[in-house]
């Protein structure tokens, strides 16, 4: 498993082969498997392989050519709907529809998707997060039919890589690993941390590309600008208060 972990790489190519149903489900049945709230299970994962369906999910990822390559998508959502139900019919009076409840379940779901994931690559499948999941979580509400108390968190695509990507760089753990307590970044700490990430040929040919001159220039004016974090920040807000996770506010 740790070869497995340490080889992740994100996969947007993908055969024209389907993914076997007992594979399915068992990396599914690996994904329940992970460390959960209370034992509540508080997540619903919608499975969507039909052609026709993927083609209505494809514009809320922004056209993605691997949302219609891929032959399995998978949308984990936060659902405190089901808890809900069931403690109602059982004489208790739930007060889960609230922001903390939220975070728990976007915890939970968040921690099944990982365990999908990586069962999913240790049985030689490529996987690929969505962002847009919750840029775009209103319109997955309406294709996906999510009730009250259901709200995307993650989705990813599945299948049988196409590719064979490099691996991508990541931080040395100095930069993300603190000890005891938190240690701040002074500006030394954050020039060496960030040092192989910039030296990187990848990253002088983006700076090309972009024109720009520093790469987290590239973050801020290109991919992650500051009027869509707002914009797609207060939908977000919005869907959550409309699905019923903000009462008791």
């Amino acid at each position: 498993m740790r070869n497995i972990i340490m080889q992740h790489r994100s996969i947007r190519q993908y055969k024209n082969i389907p993914v076997d149903e007992k594979d399915l489900n068992e990396i599914l049945e690996a994904g329940t498997r992970a460390s959960t709230t209370g034992n509540m299970q508080l997540y619903s994962i919608v499975v969507t392989r039909d052609e026709g369906k993927r083609k209505e999910l494809s514009p809320v990822h922004f056209d993605q050519p691997m949302v219609m390559q891929a032959p399995v998508h998978l949308t984990f959502c936060a659902d405190i709907n089901r808890f809900h139900k069931w403690c109602e019919q059982r004489d208790a009076e739930p007060a889960y529809d609230n922001f903390l409840w939220y975070i728990n379940a976007a915890i939970d779901a968040l921690l099944v998707s990982q365990n999908v994931c990586l069962t999913a690559e240790a049985k030689g499948m490529g996987i690929c997060y969505l962002g847009t999941a919750t840029y775009n979580a209103d319109q997955l509400i309406k294709i996906l039919n999510l009730p009250n108390g259901v709200i995307p968190v993650a989705a990813i695509v599945m299948g049988y890589p196409d590719e064979d990507p490099g691996l991508t760089d990541r931080l040395p753990l100095e930069g993300v690993v603190h000890y005891e307590t938190y240690k701040d970044y002074t500006d030394e700490d954050i020039d060496r941390i960030f040092a192989e990430k910039e030296s990187l040929e990848e990253t002088k040919q983006i700076l090309k590309e972009n024109n720009k001159e520093t790469l987290a220039q590239v973050y801020t004016d290109n991919r992650y600008k500051k009027e869509d974090n707002l914009y797609f920040s207060k939908q977000y807000l919005k869907v959550l208060q409309s699905q019923g996770f903000m009462n008791h506010m």
